[in-house]
């Protein structure tokens, strides 16, 4: 029997491979006058970062996950001297780096290194100084003519290690999207690599492309299950990217049939759809207290013609979950109970924002305690992460993991 090399049509499957991204030297690279830009609001200690990186990747493996990089899968899709030149010509590209000089410049710094070397660079970013080094004195001067002080020739990618939102794993395929901000708009690009020439993901079916229009980003989209997809319709997802997606989704080429577009508040600390709810066991969802109310779900399937239809409906995230999912009760966690000041905090370390490895077994992050000792007392398993650093970035467990396989349920 063929085994697509993508397979997620759960949330709470039994995780089998993951990719995550090792934190880099991006890291080092964030400074504090252009942390809006790099949609960051503190530095983390890389040192720390990876050490407790590392301890997310080792909980995985103990519970049977096969761990991936996307270095390692960007590094086995450069297969050949074009591909590598392709991908310097287009990440050059992305970056709208503006002179021709430039582009010179780093395109020969790019081709010095070998791939390992080059990828890392490319997600590290490259600083003006790196630049001069490598080419001697007349660019020095060249560079300090650019009439700015900017430190960077290439900006580096400091989210990165929030692999779930550059492609997302649906079905037997996946969508490559078109990110919400500039600062993450070349973190695509790697996808467009490995599912274009890795060996193992090349005729993986693309549903969405990071060509298109409007943004979509990874954190919003939700498997429920084989036949229901939820995006949120947030600050980085736009309406009409989800209309596309369904058209393209919803085909006998997938077992989804209708895709529920949940609006949510358009700000930072309701980034995406996995911060407001995420799905922990079969009948069971952690949310966020401030979405006890009302919501607006527009429905969207596929008509007796085959037409897609929308259906509005408005009604307590319980009812809908319960209605679409076909329960006959859901129960729904609170992040950080029902105390106001708890919750806040602890969502803005993404209380809600855990990984299933298996129905009613998760990965939270430490700090994270209060909401963890209710995921407890719900009678849900938690595999404790540290996370002083990693939390920095504002992303939890699920942020920071990429399901490439799940088992059905």
């Amino acid at each position: 029997m063929h085994h697509p090399a993508i397979h997620v049509t759960s949330e709470i499957g039994r995780l089998k491979k993951v990719m995550l991204h090792r934190p880099g030297e991006e890291l080092e690279n964030l400074m504090p006058e252009y942390l809006e830009r790099l949609l960051f609001d503190d530095i983390p200690y890389l040192h720390i970062a990876r050490e407790e990186h590392d301890k997310f990747a080792e909980i995985l493996r103990q519970n049977n996950v096969e761990v991936v990089y996307l270095t390692d899968l960007v590094e086995q899709s450069i297969v050949n001297q074009d591909v590598k030149d392709q991908l310097i010509y287009e990440m050059i590209q992305d970056a709208s780096i503006t002179t021709s000089r430039e582009r010179e410049v780093l395109t020969e710094y790019f081709r010095s290194l070998d791939n390992k070397a080059m990828i890392a660079k490319m997600m590290a970013g490259v600083r003006k100084s790196e630049i001069q080094q490598f080419e001697g004195k007349s660019l020095g001067d060249f560079l300090r003519n650019l009439n700015n002080d900017y430190p960077f020739i290439l900006d580096p990618m400091p989210n990165l290690y929030f692999t779930r939102d550059p492609f997302a794993s649906i079905g037997n395929g996946v969508s490559i999207h078109k990110m919400f901000t500039a600062t993450r708009h070349r973190e695509t690009l790697f996808a467009k690599y490995i599912f274009t020439y890795h060996p193992l993901y090349k005729d993986t079916r693309v549903w969405y492309d990071r060509d298109e229009n409007f943004s979509l980003e990874g954190g919003d989209i939700l498997i429920l299950n084989e036949e229901t997809i939820a995006i949120g319709i947030s600050q980085r997802t736009h309406e009409n990217a989800i209309e596309r997606f369904a058209e393209k989704v919803l085909t006998e080429e997938s077992t989804f049939k209708k895709i529920l577009a949940i609006n949510i508040p358009k700000q930072r600390t309701f980034m995406h759809l996995d911060t407001v709810f995420t799905m922990v066991d079969y009948d069971k969802f952690t949310i966020h207290p401030n979405i006890m109310r009302d919501m607006d779900v527009f429905v969207i399937e596929r008509d007796k013609n085959n037409k897609i239809q929308i259906t509005h409906e408005t009604s307590t995230l319980e009812d809908t979950l319960k209605r679409h999912l076909h329960l006959d009760k859901v129960d729904l966690i609170k992040c950080g109970s029902s105390h106001m000041i708890d919750a806040a905090r602890e969502q803005w370390n993404d209380g809600s924002n855990t990984l299933a490895i298996a129905p009613g077994e998760v990965v939270v992050y430490s700090r994270n305690y209060v909401t963890n000792q209710i995921l407890e007392e719900h009678g849900i398993k938690t595999y404790v992460m540290p996370s002083s650093e990693l939390s920095r970035g504002r992303g939890g467990p699920r942020c920071m993991s990429m399901p490439l396989i799940r088992q059905d349920l």
